[in-house]
């Protein structure tokens, strides 16, 4: 196994030289950490975590919080795009990532015991149920976290604005006509009031009067409950011309109730989504929604996280509202 003395010996440098070249310090001539740097690789040198994080007193090891109760997980693309710039945002600044749940094998602990046992120098906290006290446990902790979607005091937090998007999708669907709108939502969750809340405070400025039966409840992510609060919809004796459903992937469920009906999307019925995922962009009729900035959210948490736990001195808490795109799609009729 190679070590720093025989990376030093082959420079003809010093073991501190040796050291400060493979960290980066900003007292190495360039030239001579490059070759340090460039010997090391041909000697085949891979530097030892643990003796790393004893030294630093850092891991350099961020864990990821994923809980959701559809069962959906990471495959849904809307988190996947999240998750993926969370892990490439921080391997670009030297860390690498791991998954906290709260169960190890045979091993039962929560959150902040798997954060803690794992050795996690920050957690981002990309989904969860922020009202779970476990949860609570780990952000109020001496562990930096940074929360997507939801803000804890004296925390950071990644925020999608969901006021601005539902707004421009309430008035994108008014622009063309429609005056009956209905909103089947998501479980009841910051997001959802946020979006319940710029639905309802839209239509009024546009003076669109919305019945309490349009506004219909379902879970987010779930196909099957978007289609029952679809169903509902068409039994009105009057009923909306479009409906807004929680996401992109909760409007196939309304899409098949639909076509179960003889509805036409756009022709009969107009349908909005929300997420802006990749598969909305296939579909055909090519969906209405609005993108969120997955990607950016991802990396933005990763990178506030990471200046949190290198610079715990200087660190004030930040709330970052990362804005999204109306996707106009092809399932909004003008109607006269």
């Amino acid at each position: 196994m190679v070590t720093i003395t025989d990376i030093a010996k082959a420079c003809g440098v010093s073991r501190a030289t040796v050291s400060k070249a493979l960290n980066g310090a900003p007292d190495i001539a360039p030239t001579t950490a490059e070759r340090i740097r460039d010997r090391a690789k041909e000697l085949g040198y891979l530097p030892n975590a643990t003796a790393r994080a004893l030294k630093v007193g850092r891991s350099y090891n961020i864990g990821v919080l994923f809980s959701d109760a559809t069962g959906g997980g990471i495959s849904h693309e809307y988190f996947s795009q999240i998750l993926e710039s969370v892990k490439r945002e921080s391997e670009r600044l030297g860390y690498d990532i791991t998954f906290i749940g709260k169960d190890l094998g045979a091993m039962q602990m929560d959150y902040y015991e798997h954060a803690k046992y794992r050795n996690c120098d920050g957690v981002v906290i990309a989904s969860a149920d922020f009202t779970d006290p476990v949860i609570a446990r780990l952000v109020n902790s001496e562990i930096p976290t940074v929360t997507l979607d939801y803000t804890f005091d004296s925390r950071t937090s990644i925020l999608s604005d969901n006021v601005r998007g539902m707004e421009a999708l309430v008035r994108f669907v008014y622009e063309r006509g429609h005056r009956k709108l209905a909103f089947i939502h998501g479980e009841s969750t910051s997001v959802t009031q946020k979006r319940i809340a710029s639905f309802k405070k839209t239509c009024a400025s546009l003076g669109i009067s919305v019945p309490a039966e349009y506004i219909r409840p379902a879970v987010f992510h779930d196909p099957r409950s978007s289609g029952l609060a679809t169903r509902a919809l068409l039994e009105l004796p009057e009923r909306p011309t479009c409906i807004f459903y929680p996401d992109d992937l909760s409007f196939l469920g309304g899409m098949s109730e639909l076509e179960r009906h003889g509805i036409s999307i756009p022709k009969d019925m107009s349908v909005v989504g929300y997420d802006g995922i990749p598969l909305s962009q296939i579909l055909r009729p090519r969906l209405t929604t609005y993108r969120q900035g997955a990607a950016r959210m991802g990396s933005e948490a990763a990178r506030l996280l990471i200046e949190q736990i290198e610079h715990p001195d200087t660190w004030l808490p930040q709330s970052i509202t990362v804005e999204g795109e109306l996707l106009e799609g092809s399932t909004v009729q003008t109607i006269g």
